[in-house]
């Protein structure tokens, strides 16, 4: 039985270049500024054993400050623990953040698998049961702005250069003044261009104002017969009764659930009616293990499940799923590389030259998430170190 020694977590921080933010700690108000630098902050796991084993994660889009300190709560529950007990943890984290919103679990469990990965000397997917090796990606956008995506030109020029590096499909986020005009102007020109040739996917991000407005903009999806609608206005995706009412209006199929947070919540809204495809996070939903449940409670339910976003954890999740479709290579632009940070040694990366010919992306082999972490670059980027040992 492996036991916990040590539980350590390391907040790092890095320079983007040519990034802004809408506000401080921004999280996905983020774009291009040119000349400008945004500093970021995200954190690390570690997880050591008695038996010399360790697991590692290093937090991305959900590594944010209030997921810290929710990881920071449950890292101090490891030591002295068995560390296959990933469905008791589960349980009682599920618990201990019932007044909280759950982010900070993810990549305490996903450190957990990649753990049990490297014990079992089999990558995630291998231990779960692997579906594919090769994942379906998609091209997705950052959101509109004033010098890179910054007219509807500019994007439909950046879908079709997708298409020829071997995208095909292509998910856009407009601009976040939410203006319904525009972003159905934006729709119904991605479809003209692009549309016979590529699936294509509209992330509203919440941004539109309105029950009317989403509505407005979801005829322009119909009209250049978009694969998906995601998130579309200002009640943040989380009420399943207006979702029904804008569904029953529309042909194009919802993506919701991507701030619906937890198994129980996600088949409320489902069950109500509030969406097509469902949306899955091991970050967001806690963890492999919880993202894992959701898959194959849609899966019941004979509905598809789509991961949110890039990284080593979303690839061996996406690998261990049949009713999936597209892996999603966010954010990405013709003048801006993927803000996540450069930390690893193995060659890893998620950046839109990720795909192969045929565009897909390759699930990492090796034993637990596949990836090798580069700790010269994470420990010169440390700003702070938490620590809990066995007592």
């Amino acid at each position: 039985m492996p036991t916990v020694n040590r539980v350590e977590v390391i907040e790092f921080s890095y320079d983007v270049k040519d990034m802004g933010a809408a506000f401080k700690n921004a999280h996905n108000h983020v774009g291009y500024v040119k000349g400008s630098t945004l500093s970021l902050a995200k954190y690390a796991i570690v997880i050591e054993c008695d038996d010399g084993s360790r697991g590692e994660y290093v937090a991305l889009w959900g590594g944010t400050k209030p997921a810290l300190a929710q990881t920071l709560m449950l890292a101090g529950d490891l030591p002295g623990r068995d560390s296959d007990q990933r469905e008791a943890f589960y349980t009682e984290w599920n618990r201990r953040l019932c007044h909280m919103d759950h982010m900070g679990q993810g990549p305490v469990d996903i450190a957990l698998w990649d753990l049990a990965g490297k014990q079992a000397n089999k990558s995630i997917s291998r231990m779960v049961g692997q579906y594919r090796n090769k994942l379906p990606a998609y091209a997705s956008t950052y959101h509109g702005d004033d010098g890179m995506l910054d007219c509807n030109a500019a994007f439909t020029d950046f879908a079709t250069l997708c298409h020829e590096m071997g995208y095909r499909a292509f998910k856009h986020h407009g601009w976040f003044d939410g203006d319904p005009q525009r972003e159905a102007s934006l729709v119904l020109a991605l479809g003209d261009a692009v549309g016979d040739r590529m699936k294509l996917m509209y992330d509203a991000a919440s941004d539109l104002k309105t029950f009317a407005d989403a509505l407005y903009v979801g005829r322009a999806c119909d009209d250049a017969n978009f694969f998906w609608y995601e998130d579309p206005y200002r009640d943040n995706s989380i009420s399943a009764f207006s979702h029904k009412k804008l569904r029953g209006l529309l042909k194009t199929p919802l993506l919701i659930t991507e701030h619906v947070r937890g198994l129980e919540a996600k088949a409320d809204f489902i069950l109500a009616g509030g969406t097509d495809f469902v949306r899955v996070d091991p970050e967001y939903d806690m963890g492999i293990t919880g993202a894992l449940k959701t898959a194959h409670m849609a899966e019941a339910l004979g509905l598809d499940v789509e991961i949110h976003a890039p990284g080593p954890a979303h690839r061996q999740l996406m690998a261990s799923i049949r009713n999936t479709n597209f892996y999603e290579l966010a954010e990405v632009g013709p003048k801006l590389g993927n803000i996540l940070p450069p930390c690893y040694a193995c060659g890893y990366k998620d950046e839109l030259d990720s795909i192969d010919r045929d565009g897909n992306v390759i699930v990492p082999e090796g034993p637990g998430l596949g990836v090798t972490y580069d700790w010269d670059w994470l420990n010169a980027h440390a700003t702070q170190r938490h620590v809990f040992n066995k007592k």
